[in-house]
Parts: structure tokens; sequence; C-alpha cells
């Protein structure tokens, strides 16, 4: 039996994450398959796709979880070395569950699962995760049946089909792209997934290592563009795109090197769908730039706010209808691919829109760079509500108007400035995000608002 702490340590929000052989290890992630077998048994699923990321702890930890799913009578698929967004693309086209062993950008000592049901749809801990943690507390349930079956399938060359079918770049101007794979999963679908189409690939660090030997797999750290940025420039290349670990997340450089905010990725995808979708809905969750919703306004669709996270995205979104789906962290989510998150997908709308035009990426993407941002900023804090008080009580006078969707997000009178304060769900930290018209006011925000949080 497993403490219940043990196993909340390990088995977060939105997914299953710890360092491989302190907070996780074969036995562990055996019952954990042995648990979600258990749970899709009682739902009606019969097949799991299993697909791990290039960490060399992965391929031991996907056998023993489709070990434990098999155990419950379930049979599993095993992808071999895939992408996140691949593994949904598995779900989503063979109707099936999904695991995927990664950890994403986090360092090479960590692992972890993506759990999804099929059709891609996700499992946190209001849709399977607190079941899975009841069974590896009290114990999974023995199944006394014939057991599952594993079978194996290759389906990258299925997958980059199916994304040249969504995205057509076949008359899109020649572009020269640098890409940087950062040794994750990015070296291994971004050859395919490009392949044929009227792309200059400038590959950088596409050997697969989970190791990580050039650099973290995290482009949400500045330092990890850094390279790119350099490479960028020197290749003369009109665009770069940087992947995190597992590929699912796709960070955006233009031809000076500079980085391209997220925010304004979700504007110009968001602008792209509403031209084929008249009057759609689209989502963005509360810490992307106010240029989101304004872009939708001002192209006929209807903007919906929605909380971090991609389960939240991806349940509103279901909910809605929605079209499209974008967050600051440079998750993007597309209905025709089942409301999962691509970064190659987003990349490739990108190029579209810069192929099918001549101005320099900097330039076409200018219109959506309307505000300043800090970036996420976080503090480590004893007291998360009452240092969130503080700091509504210090701008009381100030207070236009504040909403407590996740956090609190507070717009400030007589300016279009705004900052949300939250919560993290695993660490006593508090997360500020801020923007405003000009970098001053920015600056100016954060040092007023950190001053109160460490006071």
């Amino acid at each position: 039996m497993r403490t219940r702490e043990s196993v909340t340590s390990v088995i977060k929000a939105y997914d299953v994450r710890g360092v491989v052989g302190r907070d996780i290890d074969a036995d562990f992630i055996r019952e954990t398959g042995g648990a979600f077998g258990h749970l899709l048994r009682g739902e009606g699923e019969t097949l799991v796709a299993v697909g791990y990321d290039m960490r060399p702890s992965s391929p031991e930890l996907a056998a023993a979880f489709a070990q434990g799913v098999i155990s419950q009578g379930v049979d599993v698929v095993m992808l071999g070395l895939t992408s996140t967004d691949e593994l949904y693309f598995a779900s989503g086209t063979l109707n099936c569950a999904g695991a995927m062993f990664t950890a994403s950008h986090n360092p090479a000592e960590y692992n972890g699962i993506k759990l999804c049901r099929s059709g891609a749809r996700p499992v946190g801990q209001q849709t399977g995760l607190a079941e899975i943690i009841d069974m590896l507390v009290d114990g999974v349930p023995t199944y006394e049946g014939e057991p599952g079956s594993v079978t194996e399938r290759d389906v990258l060359t299925d997958y980059g089909a199916y994304l040249r079918d969504l995205v057509d770049l076949s008359d899109i101007r020649p572009l020269v792209v640098a890409v940087d794979a950062a040794n994750g999963m990015g070296g291994h679908t971004v050859p395919e997934v490009f392949r044929g189409l009227p792309l200059d690939i400038r590959p950088l660090y596409f050997e697969l290592d989970g190791t990580f030997p050039n650099h973290e797999a995290n482009p949400l750290d500045p330092k990890n563009l850094v390279d790119l940025q350099q490479f960028t420039v020197e290749q003369g290349a009109d665009i770069g795109l940087a992947f995190d670990g597992d590929a699912d997340r796709c960070f955006v450089i233009d031809e000076n090197g500079d980085p391209v905010s997220p925010s304004a990725i979700c504007a110009i995808v968001a602008k792209r769908y509403l031209a084929e979708h008249p009057g759609a809905t689209i989502i963005h969750n509360l810490i992307t730039s106010k240029s989101v919703p304004e872009v939708i306004a001002e192209n006929g669709g209807t903007a919906v706010r929605t909380r971090v996270g991609h389960s939240f995205i991806k349940a509103t979104m279901a909910e809605t209808g929605a079209v499209f789906g974008g967050e600051h962290s440079a998750h993007y989510y597309f209905t025709e691919f089942f409301n999962a998150d691509s970064g190659i997908l987003a990349a490739m709308h990108v190029l579209a829109a810069l192929g099918a035009q001549d101005r320099p990426l900097s330039e076409m993407m200018a219109e959506y760079n309307r505000y300043e941002a800090s970036g996420e900023i976080n503090s480590t804090v004893a007291d998360q509500a009452a240092s969130t008080q503080a700091v509504l009580d210090a701008f009381a006078d100030r207070i236009e108007s504040v909403d407590d969707l996740d956090g609190v997000t507070v717009e400030l009178k007589d300016t279009k400035a705004w900052f949300n304060v939250r919560a993290s769900n695993t660490e006593p930290l508090l997360r500020l995000n801020v923007e405003a018209p000009t970098r001053a006011e920015v600056d100016e925000l954060v040092a007023e608002i950190l001053g109160v949080i460490r006071a």
C-alpha cells in the first residue's frame, strides 16, 4: 500500500510527474496502468495507445504501464517514439484511450504520463485522476478475466499526412525555417510533417537525446531561446520555431531573432479560423493578452475566457463548440484535432499566413503586438490567500473591476492595464502576470505588486 501523500505528490492536477527512482519507478507505473485499465474497463473502453518520448527512462516505464493495463483485460497498442500531439492523433483516429510518457519541458531526471480517454478527451483530477489515486492508495482491484494483448503500430506517416491535410502549405512562397528541436520529439516529427513542402528546414539539435545536452527543452524560459535566435539570423531564415521536449508547444522567432508573443500567435490563428468560420467561438485563457479578444471581436468572432490549464480549455471547447483555443504558455488547441493541442499545427498556421504574403514576419505580426507584458513571475509565499488579499487592499482605490475565475484578475481604472495573481495548485507559489500599454507601466506595476507579495 502507498500513502496518499506520496501518491498525490506525483499525480498532479493534470498528469503524473516526478523524478525517476525517487518519486516514480516501474512498479508504481505498473500499478498506475492497472488503475487506469480498471477505470477504462468500467467505462467500456477496450484499447489504450501508449507512446513515449526520448527520455532514457521512457521505454521501461511505458512497458511497465502496458503490463498494468493488460492485467485488467484491456488491450494496448504500443506506438513507440511519439510526440504528445502524435499520441493525441492516435487516440482520436483510433478512437481509443491514450497514455503519453513524457515530462515535457522538465529536466532529464523527470518523467511522467499524460492520460486521455478515446478521442483525446483529457483526464484530470475531476475526470479520472482522483479515482486512480484512490486505487493506488487502497489497492488496485484484481481482474479475474483474460488479460489484454499488446500490439505495435507506427502512426508517424499517417499523423504527418493528417496535419498536411488540415493546413495547405503547398502553394505558399518558399520559406527558410530554422527549427530548434532541443533534442526532443520535434526532431522526430518535423521532418515527416514538413516533407515535400516548400520549406527549407534548417535543423538545430534534432538528435533525440533525453539528457538534453545543449539546453533544456523549455522554450518558455528565455535562456533556452538564445541559440535559436542566433541561428535564425545566421541562417537568414524567415522564421524560427522552438519546440519543447514532447513537441506539443511551439514558440516562434521572427527574422530579426526576436521572440513573437504566444498571445500574438493566438490572435493570428484566431483570425485565420474566423475567416473560414465566420462568427465562430474562440477560447483564450485569462492570462493571454487583451489583444486576443480584441482581434476575435474585430473579426466577428465570440471570445470565451477560461482558466489556465489544458483540461479547462479542452472542456470549454467541447461545451461551446469553439473552433480554436489558445494559451499564453504556447499551447494551442484545434477543433479538427480532437480539441487537443499541437505545437506543429500552430506553426503550420503561422507558416501559411507568412507564406501567403510578402512581408517579413516581424511586420506581419506588428498589428497583434498592442501591449507590453511582464510574463509570469513566481513568488514563494507562506499564505497565498493572505498575500492575494494584501494586493487587493493595496490597489483598492484604483480597481475598476475584479473577478475570481482563476485567482484574481484586476482591471485598473483609467488605463488598459490589468494583472492576475493566482496560486499554484502544487507549490507554495503565487503567480503574477501584468499587462499594460507601455513597458514603463508594466515595470512600475510589477515592482509595486511584488513589493506587497514579498513583503
